[in-house]
């Protein structure tokens, strides 16, 4: 392509609102052009990296037995409410057509493979398959952020698989996993696997695929020692401690101005390990009304004690896990009090605590770490004061105890006792064992060798495409642009002219149209610029290589050619170009 006839510019300066490098660069380079909040077009640079990363993934997704096909992205109502997800997906798009007709906007689409399995598969000889497709996806997402990171309108590669049974599943299964790994490495951002929540895709278990970086937007706990990984919201974690040999007498104790942990702890003369954090909110169930949730608890809201030991934090997606699901907000203070507990100086004692989830009470869940030590400092629901010597269950008791708090750097491996570190990273792919999560509730099923139904087991696998052009742009960039690995760079060569003359011009195009016909990708800058532009915007774009025909050099034959990964550049002659950008 000639320079001079691109649609769009490259730009000096990126948006005032863009943080990220990718987010920067890829505006500035001409590569992709915001028109909305998570909503963006993908010029004709960017496309192409578009289309390089797919490729790749046809093609690693064809080698394990793929069969790639297009499926709709206007899903109707019934497919969702079959499956129970219209309601509790709180991102999914939702469209009214005319006459009340309802569908969503695909967010995935298991519920469209689903409904195929309820046509296509008949019996066991129909099964094993995997099918997969490269198609847009929606999200009504709050907080589109970080570019190409989280949009509202995205790329996604989709596969699923289909089995007989568990076993056949597991089997097959390593083999995706692998594929991932091939895709990350060929597009020059080498992946993790790591342990990760099913979220509302449901299902028994899934990985999630990390590529480590600093300014990364997500968090994972790797052991120092063995190959434990995890995301941080499934990452558990050693709770160190025990309970005390002699357990002190609960004691009532003025301590003024201490509403936080670290307050109470120096003013008590304890480790925060030592104190008890009361965390409080307000939930309610996926697909309800939170207005309602605040205001008709006994029907669908319920407010939620949470206790975790002082040196820990809770993290939330666990907590919903533990909850069964639904939806979280901070309870205001009239809620705190109106359970019999005080804001800042709040504990379990002498609450009316519910026996479960659906019994009358203060439900009150606590983090294993409860357990892990004793005589606690904790609130006395008295303003003012807490109880020293406190103890469970001596002193108090709860409706549930569940792993509900947040691994970090220290804590030590569940596995092999080792400490854990958290990393930066950013999500770039994620593998579910869905197992009859869908098959069940919609009864997609075959009949097998004795002529029996049994439910279909089901596996998803996504990878977004352009936040995975994102992340390679996080990992391959400099001060001066970007950087592109070869495999997915919209162009192999980048050609300019610098000089005055009829000659130089010529030459350069001859030159042009000799690579095009070797088959080389060739973005051929022919515009009247100086070579501080031309150069720039070189270094800005991020080709493999920059090839410069200049008027000293044709003289002697030759040409300036420079990778871009590197600083060297060499004089090559015209006759030898060929083979030195393609050696044999």
């Amino acid at each position: 392509m000639r320079l001079s006839k691109a649609f769009g510019k490259t730009l000096r300066e990126a948006p005032a609102d863009a943080e990220l490098a990718s987010h920067q660069l890829l505006i500035r380079a001409n590569f992709v052009r915001p028109i909305g909040a998570g909503i963006y077009v993908f010029m004709p640079l960017g496309y192409r990296v578009i289309r390089k990363i797919w490729a790749i993934m046809a093609q690693e997704m064809d080698a394990i037995d793929g069969q790639e096909m297009w499926m709709p992205n206007l899903n109707p109502a019934a497919l969702w409410q079959a499956t129970g997800r219209w309601d509790t997906v709180d991102v999914l798009m939702k469209v009214k057509a005319g006459g009340g007709r309802e569908y969503a906007l695909s967010a995935t689409h298991e519920e469209v493979v689903t409904e195929l399995c309820l046509r296509d598969i008949e019996s066991y000889r129909d099964l094993p398959r995997m099918i997969y497709h490269i198609s847009k996806k929606f999200r009504d997402e709050p907080r589109a952020r970080g570019g190409l990171l989280r949009l509202r309108e995205f790329i996604m590669k989709d596969a699923y698989t289909l089995d007989t049974d568990e076993e056949s599943f597991d089997a097959y299964y390593p083999k995706m996993i692998q594929a991932y790994y091939n895709i990350f490495e060929r597009v020059g951002t080498p992946a993790v696997a790591v342990q990760a929540d099913t979220g509302s895709m449901g299902g028994k278990t899934s990985h999630e695929f990390v590529v480590p970086h600093d300014e990364g937007e997500d968090t994972y706990i790797a052991c120092t020692q063995c190959e434990y990984a995890a995301n941080v919201e499934a990452a558990e974690f050693v709770r160190e401690g025990g309970k005390p040999g002699v357990l002190a007498e609960l004691t009532k104790v003025a301590t003024p101005d201490c509403k936080t942990i670290a307050d109470v702890a120096a003013f008590v003369g304890v480790e925060t390990n030592q104190t008890m954090k009361a965390v409080f909110f307000w939930w309610w169930a996926l697909g309800e009304d939170e207005e309602n949730a605040s205001t008709e608890p006994g029907r669908n809201g319920r407010f939620i004690f949470v206790l975790v030991r002082g040196d820990l934090d809770i993290n939330e997606i666990k907590l919903i896990n533990a909850l069964g699901g639904g939806q979280l907000r901070a309870a205001t203070d009239e809620e705190i009090r109106a359970a019999g507990a005080e804001p800042g100086y709040a504990s379990a004692i002498g609450l009316d605590i519910a026996k479960a989830f659906d019994q009358p009470g203060v439900f009150v869940i606590a983090d294993f770490s409860i357990e892990a030590g004793g005589n606690f400092t904790v609130g006395a629901n008295d303003e003012g004061y807490h109880f020293t010597g406190a103890n469970y269950p001596r002193d108090f008791t709860v409706s549930q105890i569940a792993d509900i708090a947040q691994a970090d750097t220290g804590h030590h491996c569940p596995h092999c006792g080792a400490v854990i570190e958290a990393r930066r990273c950013t999500e770039a792919g994620h593998c579910f064992k869905l197992g009859t999560r869908y098959s069940d509730p919609t009864g997609a099923t075959y009949l097998d060798e004795n002529g029996k139904p049994q439910p279909i087991f089901m596996g998803s696998y996504g990878i977004g495409l352009d936040r995975l052009m994102a992340t390679i742009v996080e990992q391959h960039h400099d001060e001066h642009g970007i950087v592109w690995p070869e495999a997915v760079a919209p162009y192999q060569v980048h050609l300019l002219h610098l000089g005055k003359g009829d000659d130089v011009k010529e030459a350069a195009d001859a030159l042009y149209a000799e690579l095009l016909r070797a088959g080389i990708e060739v973005l051929y800058d022919d515009r009247d610029a100086s070579a501080g532009v031309k150069f720039n915007d070189a270094d800005l774009i991020g080709l493999p290589w920059r090839v410069t025909v200049g008027g000293r050099g044709l003289a002697q034959g030759i040409v300036e050619v420079k990778r871009r990964d590197q600083d060297v550049r060499e004089s090559v002659p015209l006759a030898a170009l060929l083979s030195f950008l393609k050696p044999a």
